[in-house]
């Protein structure tokens, strides 16, 4: 999972410290708050580089959700804004923005922990 870790430069989300990486654009109608958006996601752990999920994996399939309205952690919420059909897009997501203080051991994400998602957008209504 290294790919994740590497050293990349990051754009930044205004207002937000989660930043971004657009690794293969998209085109056609981008994501705008309140619309419903499916996407294949897997995340990574900054700090363990540990898959903690992924859409594509075995008996997975992709994430449906209403993008910027507060229905997933705030990084990945205001990370998909702006995304186009067929983009792959990377977040790194701090901890005050993905799973905070606390973490989600379940998963495997420690306290604080830092995430990467990556971001496929399949369709957006």
């Amino acid at each position: 999972m290294r790919q994740f870790t590497m050293a990349q430069q990051m754009d930044p989300i205004a207002g937000y410290a989660t930043t971004m990486k657009i690794v293969s654009p998209g085109n056609g109608a981008a994501v705008k708050a309140g619309d419903t958006v499916t996407v294949h996601a897997t995340g990574v752990v900054k700090e363990t580089d540990k898959k903690f999920w992924s859409t594509k994996d075995p008996g997975q399939q992709p994430f449906t959700y209403q993008a910027g309205v507060g229905g997933v952690i705030t990084g990945w919420d205001q990370g998909c804004l702006g995304m186009q059909i067929g983009e792959v897009r990377l977040l790194e997501i701090p901890a005050h923005e993905g799973y905070g203080a606390n973490g989600f051991p379940a998963w495997g994400i420690p306290p604080g922990g830092t995430l990467f998602f990556t971001l496929e957008c399949l369709k957006i209504e």
